[in-house]
Formats: C-alpha cells, sequence, structure tokens
C-alpha cells in the first residue's frame, strides 16, 4: 500500500484519485490560514514553483483541529490562499488528520512515519512544547501535533520522511531535489 491507494476530495467537493499524481515527488501539508506558521504558504509555493516542471507537486489539506486556526469554509481558505499568498498548488476539502474522523491519506501517514520532534532553535518551537506538554507526553504518538507538518512522498508513492512544522520548506529543498 502508498499513498497512491487513496481517494480525497477537492474544495468542490468531487474525488480525486491521488495516483492521478504518479510519477511526482509529493509534499503533502495539513495546512491552516490563522497560525503562526501560515507564511509558510509562501515558501511552499515557491517551491512548488522552482520544482513543478521537474516533477513536484505540493498538496494542501486545511485542517481546523488545532486551536481551530482555519475556521472559514473551503471556498474562503482558498480565497485566503490566493489572495494573500499566491497558492497555485492544489488545495483539497478541509479535513481532520487526527482522532476519529481522520482522513484514511493522513492515518496512513502518521502509521508510517515517527514525529520527529520540534526544532527548539526556532521561535514558535518552545511555544508548541510548553503547549502540548500540558496534556501529558505529546511526543509518546505518531500523530500530528501541529499545522504545517509535511510529507515527503517519492514517485512511487512511498513516504521518504515527515517534516515537522519548525521545518521550513526551504529547509527541505535538498531532500526535494535528491528525489526529482
Amino acid at each position: 500500500m502508498n499513498v497512491y491507494d487513496f481517494k480525497v476530495k477537492k474544495m468542490d467537493g468531487s474525488e480525486v484519485s491521488l495516483r492521478d499524481y504518479e510519477g511526482k515527488v509529493l509534499l503533502i501539508v495539513n495546512t491552516a490560514s490563522k497560525c503562526g506558521f501560515t507564511p509558510q504558504f509562501a515558501e511552499l509555493e515557491a517551491l512548488y514553483q522552482n520544482y513543478k516542471d521537474k516533477g513536484l507537486v505540493v498538496l494542501g489539506f486545511p485542517c481546523n483541529q488545532f486551536k481551530e486556526q482555519d475556521p472559514g469554509s473551503n471556498e474562503e481558505i482558498m480565497e485566503f490562499c490566493t489572495r494573500n499568498y499566491g497558492v497555485t498548488f492544489p488545495m483539497f476539502a478541509k479535513i481532520d488528520v487526527n482522532g476519529p474522523n481522520a482522513a484514511p491519506l493522513f492515518r496512513f501517514l502518521t502509521a508510517h512515519t515517527t514525529f520527529e520532534g520540534f526544532d527548539m532553535s526556532h521561535p514558535i518551537g518552545p511555544v508548541l512544547d510548553e503547549l502540548l506538554s500540558k496534556d501529558g507526553d505529546y511526543k509518546a504518538d505518531n500523530q500530528i501535533k501541529w499545522n504545517f507538518t509535511k510529507f515527503l512522498i517519492t514517485k512511487t508513492g512511498e513516504i521518504v520522511k515527515r517534516f515537522e512544522p519548525t521545518t521550513t520548506p526551504a529547509q527541505m529543498e535538498s531532500s526535494i531535489q535528491s528525489l526529482l
């Protein structure tokens, strides 16, 4: 089983198979419009623009599970991303990434990767650590911890690496280049 075995919903509610992206390097990201990491949209778009002709596709999945940082409708989210960050990479319908209603794709991604830890030199790293520590040992499982967790996928649909929110898209560039 790999990511090509999943179907996801587009912003308009229609279903698409991830098999449509077979042969491409994928960067799958859970996003949010009102998060401290939201400016990563600009870096994700830059990566997409720089490497889309070489086979990279960024796939954005809005999620409202982390402090309700993406409360808008699919249409409002898409308009925000386009207006503020010039997003042209594919964005999909808002989903849950954790819990009983988690999208099957994200259940698969978290089942096959481990939480990598936050970069404590990133300004938001210690804030997340303190916030999430209030609920116990958040490091004990592989659930998605926050918005802008990123999964790098090979051209054959295999998961290569999970990048936590404190890893910027620019920091992933060499890993992406090695797969193109």
